[in-house]
């Protein structure tokens, strides 16, 4: 079966470099693993032989750049797959958008730059004295470090969360520049949609947090579904996470007071599933649902033991007698020759 064009323009955004410096793009080989994958998830092997049953999971503590398999021409593939199950062509793009941020969140590891002393040594006044100055000044550093790191972490779901969650229900999210939904305080401006379908525009969140990020922010969230009834878009919030919390109740408030609609926990991912049909459904279960439920499911108690050091070009995090290994592109602490830190600062653990 031929492709068509949307089901080629698909398969090479799919594929392609994502946007920053840091972003990749797919290999066929990791194009094929990602569609045995798929076979696998679908229970279609007896249609693709060329597929060992013994397919690696996508969510395996192994390198994720070893996640392929070469010799096999992905592209065919693809289009087999989409004569059987015509919502294949989601599911490897949605698959493949979670694949591409994961291996750009292994690059950002391997190149994030150790702060240097300007950055951090004026935060040391408040704890200074509580341990000697070179023990203080590798706290510092190793905890800018991994603010930056968490920052990033967070950057980086907020690219890949809202739209994977849009694909899959068969919306579309849509940037302020394009947007129909326009500000009612500024109908010159458009509003920012995680997701459009039909006359429905939808706000997405894994979870509403107590605190706002701001005042200004916080009246951003609660313009939106007044922004969404008078653009003639009817405003659905949906969040994953069913804590209860007053801006929670908030904005649920403010949506319902627009005539719109509010799905949060168990709710939410019914709802989604409604939409995406049994294919995308199954999709959402395995690669957004489960992951999610399983760390909430796993949070301790209390926190267990956490070391970090660095050895050679290879950073090493250990935690509750587990390992992360991460080869730094660049392990110097600074790159700024007025800045003159110990070489032996980083062999002190965390």
């Amino acid at each position: 079966m031929a492709l068509s064009q949307t089901q080629k323009a698909v398969w090479e955004k799919a594929r392609a470099l994502g946007s920053g410096g840091q972003a990749v793009r797919l290999t066929d080989a990791a194009c094929a693993y990602l569609l045995a994958r798929i076979v696998a998830d679908l229970e279609l092997g007896e249609h693709f032989p060329e597929f060992s049953s013994d397919v690696a999971d996508f969510f395996s503590s192994g390198e994720l750049d070893k996640l392929e398999i070469e010799g096999i021409d992905p592209l065919p593939v693809f289009e087999r797959l989409l004569s059987i199950n015509p919502d294949g062509d989601m599911y490897f793009a949605c698959l493949a958008n979670l694949h591409k941020a994961r291996l750009k969140y292994e690059v950002i590891l391997e190149n994030q730059a150790i702060p240097t002393l300007e950055q951090v040594g004026p935060r040391g006044l408040l704890q200074y004295g509580k341990l000697s100055p070179r023990g203080l000044v590798a706290f510092l550093f190793w905890r800018k470090w991994f603010f930056d790191i968490d920052n990033r972490a967070g950057q980086e779901t907020g690219y890949l969360f809202e739209p994977v969650i849009a694909n899959a229900v068969g919306g579309t999210p849509v940037t302020s520049s394009r947007s129909p939904v326009k500000r009612h305080r500024d109908n010159r401006k458009g509003r920012q949609v995680d997701c459009l379908l039909g006359n429905k525009a939808y706000e997405l969140k894994i979870r509403m947090t107590i605190a706002a990020s701001g005042q200004g922010r916080w009246g951003e969230e609660l313009d939106f579904p007044i922004d969404c009834k008078e653009s003639g878009f009817t405003p659905v919030l949906v969040v994953l996470d069913s804590t209860p919390n007053p801006k929670l109740s908030e904005l649920s408030r403010a949506f319902l007071r627009q005539g719109g609609e509010v799905y949060v926990g168990a709710e939410a991912w019914e709802h989604l599933d409604s939409l995406a049909g049994c294919t995308m459904a199954s999709f959402l279960e395995r690669y957004v649902r489960e992951p999610i439920d399983h760390l909430l499911s796993e949070a301790p108690n209390e926190l267990p033991e956490f070391r970090a050091w660095i050895d050679g070009n290879v950073m090493v995090i250990a935690i509750a007698g587990e390992e992360i290994r991460i080869l730094r592109a660049n392990v110097d602490v600074n790159d700024d020759a007025h800045d003159e830190a110990p070489d032996d600062l980083f062999d002190s653990e965390l």
